[in-house]
């Protein structure tokens, strides 16, 4: 599975930007797409995922009420939509990808086995 990332940018605080994942390649082994997100000297952080058949979505805490991930299936894609952004998401975002399934239709946080390139998300105060 191949992931291209794109959508980052630079915005005002407040602001939205809509980050996109689409997947190539075996794709029908996939069972969730995620993001990601890792600022320099800390470690990588789970931002949110969802599930392909089911449409399940988990976010990080801080992401919620702010942050909605969306999937395209006849495309192939997973949306990262991002409102009220803050300065303090700034940072490199990066799309994964999970073929390894859970249970009653559970979204992971980790056991990503595929990743994309990392897209700079700015948000300027």
């Amino acid at each position: 599975v191949q992931l291209q990332a794109s959508g980052g940018g630079l915005v005002q605080a407040g602001g939205s930007l809509r980050l996109s994942c689409a997947a190539s390649g075996r794709t029908s082994s996939m069972y969730a797409m995620g993001w990601f997100r890792r600022a320099p000297g800390m470690e990588r952080e789970f931002v949110g995922a969802v599930t392909w058949s089911s449409g399940n979505a988990d976010y990080v805490d801080s992401a919620k009420g702010r942050f909605t991930i969306s999937r395209d299936n006849a495309k192939k894609t997973v949306y990262l939509q991002m409102n009220s952004l803050k300065p303090e998401d700034t940072t490199d975002y990066y799309c994964a990808a999970r073929s390894t399934r859970k249970l009653y239709g559970a979204v992971p946080r980790t056991g990503y086995d595929f990743w994309g390139q990392g897209t700079q998300v700015t948000v300027s105060s």
